[in-house]
């Protein structure tokens, strides 16, 4: 039997990533820095229907790469423009597990839940 019309070649390797073309044109997207854009797309790789992202400074430090000032100007980036918010703050102690940031991504739905889009509230389209 013949190949599928509908199959599509990139998608073979672990898996697409894709963002609507809304937001990569708008004006909220456009003014972030390049470091803010790497971090929501680092974000957005592991990102799941139910469960918050766990993403830290140190992470996104060693992934972008950039000092810890940059990290954190990116967060705060990401936070102010509307594109994540935080669900749990976290959480460091050497005798037991530590934990990472959680976050909502807020273009992707989120516990089954339709995305807020809070980041359009930012826009001056």
């Amino acid at each position: 039997m013949g190949k599928s019309k509908g199959a599509l070649p990139f998608d073979k390797r672990g898996g697409v990533v894709s963002v609507r073309r809304g937001l990569l044109e708008s004006s909220a997207y456009l003014e972030l820095s390049p470091h803010a854009k790497v971090l929501m797309q680092l974000m957005h790789v592991h990102w799941r229907n139910l469960e918050p992202v766990a993403y830290g400074v140190r992470e996104a430090e060693q992934k972008i790469p950039c000092c810890r000032k940059v990290a954190m100007r990116a967060f705060r980036e990401l936070q102010e423009g509307g594109f994540i918010r935080l669900v749990d703050e976290s959480l460091f102690c050497s005798r037991t597990q530590s934990k990472s940031r959680t976050w909502r991504l807020t273009w992707l739905p989120y516990q089954s839940r339709e995305p807020t889009n809070d980041w359009e509230r930012t826009c001056r389209d």
